[in-house]
């Protein structure tokens, strides 16, 4: 029989279960996916992320004002499948108010202003899920990714100044001391960028800031980054002490300059490539199980994500390991089926 017909035949194999003396799978959500997708998610993950209901401007659009009711439900749902949940974020240049940055004259709020604001929002956010989630990206995003510049320009770093990374890890050991945290970033595996987040990291260490973790973000295409840039990437940081976790997977069939729109469905040979490269990239991750502790795709399914018109308006994406209709692709089967792969 051959391996296709094998695999028609035979039950799939929940993808967390294939994983479990690796690391945790996981997915982000939201509040239509953990409908949509509930028996996908249920099937093969076993940690959750929410993709945008624990962000700032989700949470606490307005001073004093909290909206938590969207997060709760994502929580309630990992917790009715014995799921774990991660916390994502807590500091971002993004999907921020603008009231959080402005003073009572309208003006820029002062450091001591901004600084009360972060801390109240990160004790009354980590707070209420202490104990339920068990790791944050703490903060988000501030290393530059222009060449000669090291941390991105942002109303948190114009109005407070570089400490408040270490703050914001600070405030949030103290809202929840059993929480792991973790910085987190895009094009982690660009040589220049990297050393650039390195830099950061051994520069709180040294300074004995509670970060404990490095979130890879893993938004990748068919072509970059290289296996070796993965690669050194994950020693770089781990060299520092800290545990890794891939916390936004995808692999785009397009790369990014690509402009088309025109395609329906994604052509043979970019599934192909996709597979060979999912496969390739979970190689590398299982070798380092040993500093690895979660591997979560942004998303499940082919039928919801958010490079659907992102960059290119108009333009459907596949980045996912499951199709639109919740079914497994090759690239599934590459990362599930592997140990059938070494052994013939």
């Amino acid at each position: 029989m051959t391996r296709e017909a094998q695999r028609s035949t035979a039950p799939i194999p929940a993808l967390c279960a294939q994983y479990k003396d690796y690391f945790d799978i996981g997915a982000a959500v939201n509040l239509t996916t953990i409908d949509t997708q509930q028996e996908l998610l249920a099937a093969h993950f076993n940690s959750l992320t929410a993709e945008n209901d624990m962000k700032f401007e989700r949470v606490h659009p307005e001073e004093g004002i909290y909206t938590f009711e969207a997060a709760d439900r994502i929580v309630q749902f990992a917790r009715q499948h014995s799921m774990k949940m991660r916390g994502h974020t807590l500091v971002w240049h993004n999907q921020t108010p603008a009231w959080v940055f402005t003073g009572a004259d309208g003006k820029p709020a002062d450091r001591d202003t901004l600084l009360a604001r972060m801390k109240s929002h990160i004790e009354t956010v980590a707070g209420r899920y202490k104990g339920r989630i068990y790791g944050w990206d703490v903060v988000n995003e501030v290393i530059e990714d222009k060449s000669d510049i090291w941390l991105r320009s942002s109303p948190w770093l114009d109005q407070i100044g570089e400490d408040f990374i270490a703050q914001a890890f600070r405030y949030a050991h103290e809202a929840d001391p059993s929480a792991i945290l973790f910085y987190n970033d895009y094009n982690e595996c660009h040589p220049e960028k990297r050393e650039k987040i390195i830099r950061l990291l051994r520069m709180l260490k040294e300074q004995e800031v509670p970060v404990h973790g490095m979130g890879l973000q893993g938004h990748w295409n068919l072509n970059g980054p290289s296996l070796d840039d993965i690669r050194a990437a994950i020693e770089g940081y781990a060299a520092l002490g800290l545990q890794l976790q891939v916390t936004e997977l995808d692999i785009s069939v397009f790369d990014y300059n690509d402009r088309r729109t025109d395609l329906r469905q994604p052509a043979e040979e970019m599934l192909a490539q996709q597979a060979e490269r999912y496969g390739q990239i979970f190689r590398i991750f299982r070798e380092y199980k040993d500093v690895i502790t979660a591997v979560t795709f942004w998303g499940a399914a082919d039928d919801y994500t958010w490079l659907d018109d992102f960059p290119v308006k108009g333009r459907k994406n596949w980045p996912f390991v499951f199709d639109e209709k919740h079914q497994p692709k090759e690239s599934y089967w590459k990362i599930a089926d592997w140990r059938k792969e070494y052994n013939g």
